[in-house]
């Protein structure tokens, strides 16, 4: 079973669309939700946005305070097996203030709208912005 090096995994995550974003939380139990996501350098930003959501206090958000390392994962699943493959990104996250709060947090808001026009040309985030800076990057593929 082939791993992907460093770079491929690297590269595999910044042409994904969806992560997974898990966190750890309150006993140690793991949580896991899908994120979109911005990429510069090996830093990953995802922020709160404006998709409906029970409340505005998100247990990722608390997790992070909590416990700092996070895991994030993208993978392409394909019925022909030989195709299959998933990059993983395991880092440092904190939660920065909303981008009229922040300069680094309306940098990040940018590169997210910049990544999805459609969604956020006209609506951008405004909720709080995680940062994750990955000190690992690894993965894995069929072929």
């Amino acid at each position: 079973m082939p791993q992907l090096t460093s770079a491929q995994a690297r590269e595999r995550f910044a042409r994904a669309r969806l992560a997974r974003l898990a966190t750890v939380g309150a006993e140690d139990r793991p949580h896991l939700v899908p994120v979109v996501f911005a990429l510069t350098g090996d830093t990953v930003v995802t922020a709160v946005d404006h998709k409906p959501k029970r409340t505005t206090r998100l247990r990722r958000l608390d997790n992070i305070r909590a416990h700092p390392a996070v895991c994030l994962l993208v993978d392409d699943y394909d019925e022909n097996w030989d195709h299959l493959w998933w990059a993983r990104g395991d880092g440092t996250a904190r939660v920065l203030p909303p981008a009229d709060e922040s300069a680094l947090s309306s940098e990040y808001i940018r590169l997210l709208v910049d990544t999805y026009p459609a969604q956020y040309g006209d609506r951008p985030p405004r909720g709080p912005v995680v940062e994750v800076t990955v000190g690992r990057w690894s993965g894995w593929r069929a072929i």
